[in-house]
């Protein structure tokens, strides 16, 4: 046998001692890969797969989920989940004027305050307490996945338990801050302060502002099952955006218009006709009329 014959042999047994896995994967061409690709044996190719980033539908099926089990819960674990929210919201308004209180006056005040705004959220969401505006995409995807009554009536029953919790827990907070003896005349005043900004806006306004609230409130839910290990980052940057933009939310703010109700500044009448309701229906608007229903149609439509 010729010199050259044997090194051939032995080249042919080197290469066939590879992984199989590797081996078959290179194109039968000889190239390093079809198409242009890399030649990547069956391993890497699943680290390829699971390191892509979930698809749209996935995060669709996380959040129905998500919202099937809540729809499930006894209205005794709602309610108290609900209440337990609203104090831990209520941080959002005394963050914000504890900063407005020490800036005095900072031409940054507002860029800073703002920090503030997100305590309340982090505090809700890590602690997987009801927030009704959560509930705006999570529990409303349930019902466009399988309409009818008993869904819509599962879902009404979980917006209204929450929703009175929510708003008993922030009026409870906000006349705690009042009237017992915690703060000092310029944080009292700083309450004050951020309560008027809110009342400067007439019921359309109210409502306008809201609809950016809900879906940027359905944008953050959507986006937490995506970047797990980021949650917190996507919490602050959305709710920090929400604050500098003075965008209206029917839970925080009935802690900071509740606070004026509370310090005489304005009656009820005020609080339910040019905040609260228009608050109301401007969140639901933007976060499922509009967020969650784009959101199912996108998937319905794959």
């Amino acid at each position: 046998m010729a010199a050259g014959e044997g090194t051939r042999d032995e080249d042919w047994q080197a290469a066939d001692q590879r992984p199989r896995n590797e081996r078959d994967e290179r194109p039968l061409d000889g190239s390093p890969s079809g198409h242009g690709k890399p030649d990547l044996s069956r391993d890497e190719q699943e680290t390829v797969e699971k390191s892509q980033p979930p698809k749209a539908r996935v995060l669709h099926e996380v959040i129905r989920t998500q919202g099937d089990h809540e729809l499930q819960r006894t209205l005794q674990a709602l309610w108290w989940s609900a209440l337990a929210a609203g104090p831990t919201l209520g941080l959002s308004l005394m963050a914000m004027g504890l900063f407005r209180a020490h800036l005095d006056g900072h031409p940054l005040t507002a860029l800073v305050a703002s920090l503030g705004y997100p305590v309340g959220f982090l505090g809700v969401i890590l602690a997987r307490q009801q927030l009704f505006t959560e509930n705006t995409l999570t529990a409303v995807l349930p019902l466009m996945a399988e309409p009818g009554l008993g869904k819509a009536l599962l879902l009404l029953r979980l917006w209204t338990v929450v929703l009175l919790g929510n708003l008993t827990g922030t009026l409870a907070f906000a006349y705690a801050m009042l009237h017992l003896p915690i703060f000092d005349a310029a944080t009292d005043q700083a309450f004050l302060e951020i309560g008027r900004e809110v009342m400067h806006n007439d019921a359309y306004g109210m409502f306008a502002k809201a609809i950016v609230s809900g879906w940027m409130i359905a944008t953050m839910v959507w986006l937490i099952p995506a970047a797990e290990n980021a949650k917190v980052w996507i919490i602050i940057i959305v709710t920090y955006c929400m604050a500098l933009g003075s965008f209206t939310h029917i839970v925080v703010g009935s802690a900071e218009v509740g606070y004026l109700v509370f310090a005489g500044e304005i009656g009820w009448k005020a609080f339910w006709l040019q905040f609260a309701l228009p608050t109301l229906g401007g969140n639901i608007v933007g976060g499922s009329l509009i967020f969650a229903l784009i959101s199912h149609a996108q998937i319905r439509s794959e």
